[in-house]
């Protein structure tokens, strides 16, 4: 038994100073600017200790003294931890357990998606738990924009400034399975019939030829970060009727996730 102590004890302290690590980076982050001794005073931790953590801190990147005076502060680095990532953080948090509250009840898979890099991410869906559902291990799945609903509601409900940029980017990308939805027509119609009806449709076998799906925009404030979309089989089921069985059901669901965050 003794032989194994050492070990353990050293996993031990690497928690404790990873923790005590953290607990620093969000004081400084907190705070602004702080100088070492609040921080030991505010985490009751010894001021040597506090110097080495920030030491580590500022050699990765996430911490930077300043030149004129002792005080330390937050890099962009740092910063970035919480700009999109929180956000999608607190997003999954919160929508996870709403989902499964509701997947009984609605049955066909549902995935949450955020965009990144010119595509919506799976970041948690039911399909896992649908008796009808045709995919699985669907998280952190990239889904194309224009082809799938969760792309068309986030491109109908983003800032207009974002959308031309992204579009922009999608003509350079030149996916030749994207031209048709490029056409000006199309995005035009498309984005206007999405923001009349508050959800976005894919319906013609545009992505996966056997699936059709409805999607909702979440927001933040005014901000679109998330999209809530609900997946099933074309042959079982029309668009019309999925709209008016499944649509009110989404609204609900991404209005309950959007008070939940706020």
């Amino acid at each position: 038994m003794s032989e194994h102590r050492p070990a353990v004890s050293a996993r031990t302290e690497s928690v404790r100073a990873l923790t005590r690590g953290l607990a620093v980076l969000h004081y400084v982050s907190a705070m602004g600017e702080t100088r070492p001794s609040e921080i030991a005073r505010a985490l009751d931790i010894p001021r040597p200790t506090v110097y080495r953590l920030l030491e580590t801190l500022e050699e990765a990147g996430y911490v930077a003294f300043s030149a004129s005076a002792r005080l330390v502060r937050v890099t962009p680095l740092a910063a970035s931890l919480g700009d999109g990532a929180g956000t999608t953080s607190a997003l999954c948090q919160t929508a996870g357990p709403i989902l499964a509250e509701y997947s009984a009840r609605v049955v066909w898979p549902m995935d949450l998606t955020v965009y990144h890099n010119a595509a919506m991410v799976i970041q948690e869906t039911t399909h896992g738990r649908s008796p009808l559902s045709i995919d699985r291990a669907m998280t952190g799945s990239r889904l194309p924009l224009l082809r799938t609903s969760s792309g068309r509601a986030y491109l109908a409900f983003c800032p207009d400034a974002e959308r031309d940029l992204i579009v922009e980017h999608l003509r350079r990308l030149g996916d030749p399975a994207d031209q048709p939805f490029l056409e000006p027509e199309f995005l035009e119609r498309m984005l206007a019939t999405t923001r009349e009806r508050g959800i976005a449709v894919r319906d013609g076998g545009e992505f996966r030829l056997q699936t059709a799906s409805l999607a909702v925009p979440i927001f933040r404030q005014s901000d679109v970060i998330g999209c809530l979309s609900i997946i099933w089989i074309r042959s079982a089921i029309a668009s019309c009727e999925a709209l008016e069985k499944y649509g009110d059901a989404l609204i609900e669901i991404s209005k309950k996730i959007e008070s939940k965050l706020s």
